[in-house]
């Protein structure tokens, strides 16, 4: 958009404070009231600003409070989890607008849902997809697109409800995560992390710095290529250790180990960390040994990166009876490390990436860096 270098700095200073007046954006943009007078005038007059009241200052006199205007527009963050579509509609200040929720077999009806009920008048700036995958470029270098089997289909099927024209940016679903626990969750405070997801699959996201780590093929933590099993007379398979840590294969050892005497076997993890919860002794032992199992690849992870905190999440994961088994673990095999649950659980994934599109929105206007988002 052809704005003003004092417009843009303003702009980006009202969108991240929703609303404020012409000192705090003189004061938060570092120009003088003059400039920004001119500023704010330039993006009134597109639409960008708009006069929302005033507020009493220090010394009694009334200042205009001014926020972002209806051309501003919105922005779109999609959650292709492994269950369940989230789908979050906000405006460029974070303000949400839509919010949808639906199997992830109806992705698109949930995004064309989600995508009616934004405002007419805000014109949609970009959308952001996280996918279980790593992303790549597609054949023309034009765009991004998932880079295996894993994702690429329901994205392809997805992918017809977005309107045309609009940038779409795929991300991966685990590094959305930890972008939402740095900004917003456990690791408020901390720059340095590693975001241990454990679910359906593994995945790892890694921030340093307050910035994720992606690595030259955009696949830095994918745990699940580490090599397993590592052992004489047993060669490593590709994602053999996702396989071993998954939800299925949790279930399947819990069935292996259920006795007659133990009752009706459960048939999912949330059933099977009640029991554990309960007392029940062969349901604990098979938590106790996931829990060492999720320890032992969190001293992998903190060998490599000394991330001081590890967070755990993923629908497996994220249970705080876990904690005390993988901290054991971890003890006992690396250096100190922390480790705490998500604070976010299922929501994190689209919390993320609804942050990373209002950056790339903000971006649309001004031409800046989405940066540390």
């Amino acid at each position: 958009m052809d704005l003003s270098e004092s417009a843009r700095a303003v702009f980006a200073v009202l969108a991240g404070a929703s609303a404020a007046t012409r000192p705090r954006l003189a004061a938060d943009a570092g120009l003088s009231k003059p400039t920004v007078s001119s500023a704010v005038a330039e993006l009134e007059a597109v639409g960008l600003a708009a006069h929302s009241g005033t507020a009493a200052g220090a010394t009694g006199r009334s200042a205009a409070v001014y926020r972002l205007g209806a051309a501003a527009g919105s922005v779109l963050a999609v959650d292709l989890g492994p269950d369940r579509t989230r789908v979050r509609g906000c405006a460029l200040d974070g303000t949400l607008l839509a919010e949808g929720d639906g199997p992830r077999a109806e992705a698109a009806d949930t995004v064309r849902t989600v995508l009616a009920a934004l405002p007419a008048d805000a014109p949609l700036r970009t959308v952001v997809v996280a996918v279980g995958d790593v992303t790549t470029r597609d054949r023309d270098g034009t765009g991004m697109r998932p880079a295996t089997a894993k994702a690429g289909p329901v994205y392809d099927a997805m992918a017809v409800a977005l309107p045309p024209g609009v940038p779409v940016h795929l991300e991966n679903n685990v590094n959305c995560a930890a972008l939402a626990e740095l900004h917003e969750g456990a690791a408020l405070g901390r720059d340095t992390f590693g975001y241990l997801r454990i679910g359906v699959g593994i995945g790892l996201g890694v921030v340093i710095g307050g910035r994720v780590l992606r690595g030259a093929n955009g696949a830095a933590g994918e745990v699940a290529r580490l090599p397993y099993p590592w052992d004489e007379g047993r060669e490593p398979r590709r994602e053999a250790l996702e396989e071993h840590m998954g939800v299925g294969s949790l279930l399947r050892r819990t069935a292996e180990a259920w006795r007659d005497a133990d009752g009706p076997c459960p048939r999912t993890a949330e059933r099977l960390f009640a029991l554990a919860d309960e007392g029940h002794a062969t349901a604990a032992a098979v938590v106790a040994r996931h829990a060492a199992d999720i320890g032992r690849l969190a001293a992998a992870v903190s060998a490599v990166l000394d991330p001081g905190l590890i967070v755990l999440g993923g629908a497996v994961g994220a249970r705080p009876q876990l904690l005390p088994g993988v901290r054991a673990a971890l003890a006992e095999l690396s250096w100190p490390t922390d480790v705490v649950s998500s604070a976010l659980g299922d929501n994190g994934t689209v919390v993320g990436a609804t942050r990373l599109a209002v950056a790339r929105g903000i971006q649309t206007v001004t031409g800046g860096d989405p940066g540390r988002h």
